[in-house]
This record gives C-alpha cells, structure tokens and sequence, in this order.
C-alpha cells in the first residue's frame, strides 16, 4: 500500500484516540473543544489527493531521498521558534488580566495533544495539501514548464493570506501587524516545505508550534498559574 496512504490512516487514527480521550477528560477549567466522528469522516476528503502527489510533484509523505534534517528537524526548528516568539508576545508582553480559566487557545493536558495534533493535520490538509495540490497536479499537465513556479508562487501565497486573515486579530495595533506577519510568514513556510520535502515537513512546522503555543502554554497555566490564583 502507498506510504503515504498509511501515514495518513495512521493520522486519522490520532484523531479518533483524540475522540475517545475527550470523553475522559475534565473541562471544569476550559470551554471544551471536542472533535466528533464527523470531523474524521471530513478528514478522508484528503485522501484521493495522496494520489495527486508524485504526479503534482510534491515528495510523499515520507521521502527516502530527502535528509532527515530537511524533512524533520529544520521544520520542527521553524515551528518551535514561531511558537516561542508567539508565547512571549502574547502571554508576557501584551497586558490581560490573570488567567482564572484556560483561554480558548488552550486546552486541559493530555488531551490538548490529541486535539491540537488534529486541528494541526486538518489545517495542512486542507489549507495546502489539496488547493496546493490540485494546481500543480494541473500545472503539470496544461501549463508551459516555465509558468510552473509562478503559479506555485501564487497559490502559496494565497494559500499563506488564509489562515491570518480568517483569524483576525484585535488589539494594540503592532500586536495586530505582528500577527498577521508571523502568521502568513509562517503558512509561507510551510507551503515552500510543502513542495521541497513534503506534508509531513509542513505539518511538524505547525506542531512544533502548537506544541509550545497551545500545548506547552496551557500546561503552564493549567498547572502553575492558575494553582497560584485559587
């Protein structure tokens, strides 16, 4: 069976665990955010799009032919930094009152893996895997070789303006300039890894980032700060 193909049944294995756990889990601390079997059955739209990718010129999920470094640790490097720039600006540099609950961008650990490891696979799925995918597939097929850059060029960029702009932020006005610049920077990224060393690079960018921004940083409210405000 494709390599891919089963990496991404083992995914959408990650996300059912996540259901199961939910139902485990105590939100007397947070306003639950729960994944259902409808959201799987969402996430299989990916996956006849796993067949577009050597056609489409993106590596498979897991390229023997690209080093480890570029494929693993340089993304998950990205992400980390990203997320560690993101948890001093909004957690210590913006001024909010003390937590009393977990805010929304958090959720209770251990599940806030599961369900962040899901809201990471859905983004890259269908934020770059498909519309990414599809224009090259076509580009491939119906366009001048040399036209093949620039409509990657576009689509990445497009693709890059979505998740900023569909998650607006408020604030002090450099804080708004700031995240929408780290934002598509960040989605930039992940679309250039996309096609260089393939989706698992640009979804480890993503989890590497919430691993410290909605992981980590719930785990230190959860456990620290909100000890210290009871």
């Amino acid at each position: 069976m494709n390599r891919s193909l089963v990496i991404y049944f083992g995914f959408l294995a990650i996300t059912i665990l996540g259901i199961f756990i939910s139902h485990q889990t105590s939100f007397e601390i947070a306003t639950p955010r729960i994944w259902n079997y409808e959201n799987v059955l969402f996430m299989c739209i990916g996956i006849p799009f796993i067949f577009l990718i050597p056609k489409a010129g993106i590596p498979e999920f897991w390229e023997s032919q690209i080093s480890v470094k570029n494929k693993v640790w340089m993304p998950m490097l990205i992400g980390l930094a990203f997320g560690l720039t993101d948890l001093l600006i909004v957690e210590y540099g913006l001024e909010h009152p003390p937590h009393k609950v977990l805010p929304p961008y958090t959720q209770p650990f251990p599940y806030s893996l599961f369900l962040f490891f899901s809201g990471a696979f859905e983004i890259e799925v269908f934020y770059r895997l498909i519309p990414i995918g599809i224009v090259l597939f076509f580009s491939n097929r119906y366009v001048n070789e040399k036209a093949i850059p620039t409509l990657f060029w576009g689509i990445a960029l497009l693709t890059s303006l979505r998740e900023p702009l569909e998650q607006f932020p408020s604030g002090p006005l450099w804080f708004i300039i700031y995240a929408l610049l780290s934002g598509f920077a960040m989605n930039l990224i992940q679309a250039i890894y996309l096609k260089k060393s393939g989706f698992i690079s640009s979804l480890l960018i993503r989890l590497s980032h919430y691993l410290i921004w909605h992981i980590l940083n719930g785990v230190i409210i959860e456990f620290f700060l909100l000890k210290t405000t009871s």
